[in-house]
């Protein structure tokens, strides 16, 4: 079980990352989406800071993909 929640925090923060990055997206563009600052947001994608629900759920809305592929329950990035 816990070998599973350290691959899952590894998983989403590169799973953000990568989907900021494939959108041509800088951190500040995201950070103005989900209303917080950009450094936050880096601790994010460092994963130094655990993300809000709230916040995840905004990122999965904003890309139009699923929680469970940011949460690193799917490797499926589609929607449906």
């Amino acid at each position: 079980m816990y070998y599973f929640i350290i691959y899952s925090v590894i998983i989403l923060k590169l799973r953000i990352k990568d989907l900021r990055e494939d959108n041509d997206l800088t951190q500040k563009d995201i950070a103005k989406i989900l209303m917080c600052d950009q450094s936050l947001y880096s601790k994010y994608e460092r994963g130094e800071r655990d993300i809000p629900l709230v916040l995840l759920i905004k990122l999965a809305d904003y890309y139009n993909t699923s929680l469970d592929y940011l949460v690193c329950r799917t490797n499926n990035p589609k929607k449906y």
